[in-house]
């Protein structure tokens, strides 16, 4: 198996991030889990070692310029797959207190398997995004809900609106068409009281195929109220990347 830690190491370091030997060790356990598993259930096109690197751990670590993800953060990620970006993000940010929600057994018996691999806690949860956001253990308990693959309408207003916390943080990876979704989704959220102004970050990201990589803006969006029924108030931060990974 090839071995990524130095080119993680050195990737990462050239985004500003400091990947530990004992991290990049970590990094490594996870790829092989990742492809070893692929084998027997579809958990990702994307198989070759260098573009594992930049289009799944690299890309998940964009999350760690959000200024506002706290210490000791209660994160959920909905339809958690093969755990990106919220595995990576566990390996650089341990304090993160993390729950995986997938409605298919076979990824969270996967995502088991690389918890006990890397050392890492996460509560690993068998329910649909509707069903979790109807049990009273989960509902209002997170600071921070992310998705890869939750309109931006359909997860600061909906399904994962149930399960964060008043003054709680929606996050949606999105790719190139991430504004205008965003402008699409605005009549909707001006509806449910999350319209409001944006901040923008720029970080950069590797390109595949050896390109050099490219500016990527993060838009925050931030409601001034929100859904009348709950009172609540929730932000939107929009994490735009190019490309968009699969």
């Amino acid at each position: 198996m090839t071995d990524i830690r130095k080119s993680l190491t050195e990737k990462a370091k050239a985004m500003g991030w400091k990947v530990s030997a004992v991290q990049a060790d970590q990094f490594q356990t996870y790829m092989e889990l990742l492809l070893e598993w692929n084998e027997k259930m579809n958990l990702t096109a994307i198989t070759q070692p260098e573009e594992v690197v930049e289009k799944h751990f690299l890309d998940s670590m964009t999350l760690l310029s959000w200024p506002k993800l706290k210490q000791g953060a209660k994160v959920i990620d909905v339809g958690t797959g093969a755990g990106f970006p919220r595995h990576p993000l566990k390996i650089m940010r341990p304090d993160i207190d993390l729950t995986l929600l997938d409605g298919t057994m076979k990824r969270l018996n996967f995502l088991g398997e690389v918890c006990a691999a890397l050392k890492v806690s996460a509560r690993r949860v068998h329910k649909r995004a509707e069903e979790a956001g109807l049990d009273k253990t989960m509902r209002e308990r997170y600071d921070v809900a992310t998705a890869r693959a939750v309109a931006i309408a359909a997860g600061a207003g909906g399904v994962l609106h149930a399960l964060i916390k008043m003054k709680g943080y929606f996050i949606a990876m999105k790719g190139p068409g991430a504004e205008q979704e965003l402008e699409e989704a605005a009549n909707a959220l001006e509806t449910l009281g999350a319209g409001g102004s944006r901040e923008v970050l720029s970080l950069s990201l590797p390109g595949g195929g050896g390109a050099k990589a490219h500016p990527l803006p993060e838009a925050a969006l931030h409601p001034q109220g929100l859904p009348p029924p709950r009172g609540h108030h929730l932000e939107t931060s929009l994490i735009r990347r190019i490309p968009q990974w699969n």
